[in-house]
Parts: C-alpha cells; sequence; structure tokens
C-alpha cells in the first residue's frame, strides 16, 4: 500500500466516523424537537419498522446463512435486543420530553465508563489506577451537568427527570455493548444486528398497539414522518455502515475519539434548530466527561460501534 492510498484510507476513515457522529446526534435533537407531536413508543417503533426493512436485503443473506446459530443463541438475542433495541432507545426518547438535546447527548456519551464497571464486577477486570481516575471525573462531568453546576441542587434533589432517563438509557446500552462484544463465535455483525432489530421491534409491537388505543392520535405530518425515516434510514443503518467502515479504516480507538465529539453535533444543531441555549455549564461539562473517558479508555483498543 502506497503512503497516498494509505492517508486517503485515513482521511476517509475519519469522514465516515465523522458522518456517523453527527447523523447519531440527530436522533437526540429528534427525540427533544418531538417531545409534543410523537408518543417515544410510538416514535421507537416506526424507526426500528423503517430500520428493519432497509436493512434486511443488505444483511437477508447473512441472516439465513447463519440460523442455525441465531437459534441456538436464542436467549442471548432475546436480552440484547430488549436492552439495545427496545428498552434504550424508548428511555432516550422518553428523556427527550424533560431534558435538552445537548444533555442528552453529553450523557450519552459516558456509557464506555459503565462497560468498564460493569466489566469488573462481571469478569473480573481489573480498573487500574488510570481507568479509576477517568471514572471519577466522568462522574463529577456528569453531576456538574444535571445539577448546572449548584451543589443546593444535589442537596435538595432537584433535577430534570430526563437526565436520570438518559443517564438509565447509557447505562443500559453499556450492557448491551457488552453483550454485543461477547457475541456468540460464528454469528457475523450483519446477522446478529438484523435478528436483534427485529426482535426488538417485535418486543415493541404490543407497547406501540397500547399505546395507539390509550393515547392520541398522531398526526403525521411530513415533519413527523420525515424525521421517522431519517432515525429509521440515517440515525440507525447508514450511520452503522459509515462507522463500519471507520472502524475498518482508521480502527476502533481512533474512530472512538471522534464519537466523543457527539454532544458538539447535538449541542450546535439544537441551538440553530431547537434555540437552545448553551452555556458554560455545557461547556465544562464537556470538558469533564470527554476528558475523563480518555483518561478511562487510554489503556482500551477496544470501543463500542453503535449508539
Amino acid at each position: 500500500m502506497t503512503t497516498q492510498h494509505f492517508n486517503r484510507q485515513i482521511i476517509i476513515g475519519y469522514l465516515c466516523a465523522i458522518g456517523a457522529t453527527a447523523l447519531w446526534s440527530g436522533n437526540f435533537i429528534i427525540a427533544r424537537g418531538l417531545n409534543e407531536s410523537i408518543s417515544p413508543i410510538t416514535l421507537a417503533f416506526w424507526r426500528w419498522a423503517v430500520a428493519v426493512a432497509v436493512f434486511v436485503p443488505l444483511a437477508w443473506k447473512s441472516f439465513i446463512a447463519e440460523w442455525d446459530i441465531l437459534t441456538k443463541h436464542l436467549p442471548y438475542l432475546l436480552l440484547t435486543s430488549v436492552l439495545g433495541i427496545t428498552v434504550f432507545n424508548t428511555l432516550l426518547y422518553y428523556a427527550g420530553h424533560s431534558t435538552t438535546a445537548i444533555n442528552l447527548s453529553l450523557i450519552s456519551i459516558t456509557f464506555p465508563v459503565f462497560i468498564v464497571i460493569f466489566s469488573r464486577i462481571f469478569f473480573r477486570e481489573a480498573i487500574r489506577l488510570r481507568r479509576g481516575a477517568g471514572i471519577i471525573v466522568v462522574v463529577f462531568g456528569v453531576v456538574f451537568l444535571i445539577t448546572k453546576g449548584s451543589l443546593s441542587t444535589v442537596l435538595h434533589l432537584s433535577f430534570a427527570i430526563g437526565d436520570l432517563w438518559m443517564l438509565t438509557a447509557a447505562i443500559i446500552f453499556a450492557v448491551y455493548s457488552i453483550l454485543v462484544k461477547n457475541k456468540p463465535p460464528g454469528l457475523s455483525i450483519w446477522a446478529l444486528h438484523l435478528s436483534t432489530f427485529m426482535l426488538g421491534l417485535l418486543f415493541l409491537f404490543p407497547l406501540f398497539v397500547w399505546d395507539c388505543v390509550t393515547g392520541p392520535a398522531v398526526a403525521y405530518d411530513p415533519k413527523i414522518i420525515g424525521s421517522i425515516l431519517y432515525v429509521g434510514v440515517f440515525a440507525s443503518l447508514t450511520a452503522f455502515v459509515l462507522w463500519s467502515k471507520a472502524i475498518v479504516a482508521v480502527g476502533p480507538v481512533r474512530a472512538g475519539i471522534i464519537y466523543y465529539t457527539l454532544p458538539l453535533f447535538s449541542g450546535f444543531t439544537a441551538y440553530l434548530v431547537l434555540k437552545e441555549p448553551i452555556g458554560i455549564v455545557h461547556f465544562i461539562s464537556l470538558f469533564l466527561i470527554v476528558s475523563g473517558i480518555l483518561i478511562a479508555n487510554s489503556a482500551s483498543t477496544k470501543v463500542p460501534h453503535r449508539a
């Protein structure tokens, strides 16, 4: 491989990582922007319905070829789909009802720290001094964000419930990421994701029916339809493809560093589209969270694939 070709591959890899991160950031804008137009369950259902419809032609051959592996590991797939597809994204959309898009994105990028903690609890992986220090910095950054830098907020337990929903979602996504990392041998990432997308959608279906029967009718105007297509096609499938290309081109560590810029994309877009204010609290929290994550993961070579 020539130096010119290598440099071109690196540039393409970074561009793919930036593209995927930017597309994922739009998911938080939609979660916030549609909080009064469509319920979290209905939005989550249509997101994965669109994603499955678009993903099937691309992953169907792998799905059929690996059918025996899929059926053999059905309990694993059920747990993975419930956590990563059904619960995580629905909680994210619930969080969008009571906190800002920038808060959603800032809290969402903390999941690598929870991976470190759960790996210690369940797999006895040692937490080195550097990782421990990084975790403390991240926790301080999240607390600073949720409390808006005010100690009195902690003492009086007054904060946006959406921040807690998003923190719960980040914890769930950490567990999901560990499950994906330890996927059954012989199971491709294509068959894994298609099966979990379909199972997660299946679990959402009765909740969707209940939501339609008990909740207000949704007016499917161009804004809502366009948003559903965005989260289903771009924030799901397209971002996944770009991220996979980035991993191949520059590796998971370099791509992962780009992913931590997610709040920059969300914050800028939220400021332009939703008119959300960006204050010094957000910049300090971003600095603390990203710094802590980089410290905690500086010795690691593996970064989860999806958000």
